[in-house]
């Protein structure tokens, strides 16, 4: 079959399922290189029709909080003074770039999070 971009579900479908049959094709050969172009193809739609939305910073931080056990004096050493902290995570204040830079870190989160929402 000759493959094109992806616009209809049922494209999508047909080319998930090839893709399944043939998911274990050495490279190299035509069903690897078939394999390959179905990966695109289907990522492509997925980006397009199945975006994942990311989560606003603070809902991210205050997930994280709650995984790790912390409680916001927690942030002090990250954040600043317990004001500070206090003022980030009720929503008063804005984070700076350079609590985002520290918070990134130290949560291990994507620095996407931090700059959706700019």
């Amino acid at each position: 079959m000759k493959w094109k971009v992806l616009k209809t579900e049922s494209d999508y479908t047909k080319a998930t399922n090839r893709l399944m049959k043939i998911f274990h094709a050495e490279p190299g050969t035509p069903e690897g290189d078939e394999m390959e172009l179905l990966m695109v193809l289907v990522k492509d739609y997925d980006d397009k029709h199945y975006a994942i939305n990311l989560p606003e910073p603070l809902e991210a931080i205050k997930y994280k909080m709650e995984e790790r056990g912390m409680k916001a004096k927690d942030l002090e050493p990250i954040i600043g003074s317990k004001g500070h902290v206090s003022s980030i995570l009720s929503g008063r204040r804005e984070l700076t770039l350079k609590m985002a830079q520290r918070l990134k870190e130290y949560f291990q989160l994507p620095a996407e999070i931090f700059l959706h929402s700019a």
